[in-house]
């Protein structure tokens, strides 16, 4: 991903015309998930991997899946219904702003005041890309959850018996996750980012994990449409291996700060293993090729006069 000024000019063309390609994905995704969500489709682009090789499915052609093995995540992951699935442009797929009253997560008199005060580039509330204030528009941190509800693409797990660690392909960032017996900070030493992320197995093919201690909405949004986090904010995950071949996410927000009860913003989100030699593509975000972009292509489609460079 990372070749120059034209990666960064990508990410955000990308990330500009994410609302409809989400959707034709979506709605794509779901026609063929609607019998088999392993299905690939028949026709378009040959993805490939990091290393320009063809991505394959990580079992063989007409291969059931066994199994899911005892207390083990571990793998490459992607989206099972399609490799767009995971964009989310418009919030977590379970939970998007697109104006369905049924998507409006039960704000907060100060949750809805901080909504309101964040100009997403997408969401019913979206402006134009160099009027938004998001601060992954200046190449910050996503942050965790928004890590789970925007470009959720390739992702590897790796395991062992202290530890969960996620590598996620979008902005090559990573986590992880205790699972060596420990609880919570009582005091947070310092906010984070990623937070601090504990888990736990509740049965031989779940692990549940619990996330405090991220940083507040000012620094960190909650997903693409801008709704908002506080450093109050628990999450809760839900890693469920279904077989060897597919694991479904689910993520539940409790922030008493921003919203008056827990909602679900992800629900059994399904991803499929993909074969071990998957090398995960490398998406950074680059500031120096932001700044450029922005005044070659985003200031003047927003109408507005670029700064001077110091």
């Amino acid at each position: 991903m990372r070749k120059g000024y034209a990666a960064s000019a990508i990410v955000v063309l990308m990330v500009l015309g994410s609302s409809s390609l989400a959707r034709a994905q979506s709605a794509s995704a779901e026609k063929a998930g609607s019998k088999n969500d392993r299905q690939v489709p028949a026709s378009g682009p040959v993805l490939l991997d990091g290393w320009g090789r063809p991505v394959t499915d990580a079992l063989k052609p007409g291969e059931k899946p066994g199994p899911a093995p005892r207390h083990d995540i571990s793998g490459i992951w992607e989206p099972a219904r399609s490799p767009g699935d995971g964009i989310q442009a418009f919030g977590p797929r379970d939970m998007p702003y697109d104006g369905a009253p049924e998507h409006n997560p039960p704000y907060s008199s100060l949750g809805l005041d901080a909504q309101h005060a964040h100009k997403p580039l997408e969401g019913e509330e979206r402006v134009l890309e160099s009027l938004s204030n998001d601060p992954r528009n200046r190449c910050d941190p996503l942050g965790f959850p928004r890590a789970d509800f925007y470009q959720i693409r390739h992702t590897q797990i790796m395991q062992d018996d202290r530890k969960v660690v996620i590598l996620y392909e979008f902005e090559k960032r990573w986590r992880v996750i205790w699972t060596d017996g420990r609880e919570l900070p009582k005091e947070i030493p310092q906010p984070r980012y990623y937070g601090y992320s504990v888990g736990k197995w509740v049965d031989d093919t779940t692990l549940v994990v619990e996330t405090i201690g991220t940083e507040g909405s000012e620094k960190v949004w909650l997903d693409e449409a801008g709704r908002p986090a506080s450093d109050a904010m628990r999450v809760e995950e839900r890693f469920h291996r279904v077989d060897q071949d597919r694991l479904e996410l689910s993520v539940t927000i409790d922030d008493p700060k921003m919203y008056t009860k827990p909602w679900v913003a992800l629900n059994k989100f399904p991803m499929r293993l993909q074969s071990p030699d998957y090398d995960v593509v490398e998406m950074m975000c680059i500031p120096s090729e932001m700044e450029q972009y922005y005044k070659d292509y985003g200031d003047p489609a927003s109408g507005v006069e670029s700064a001077p460079k110091k």
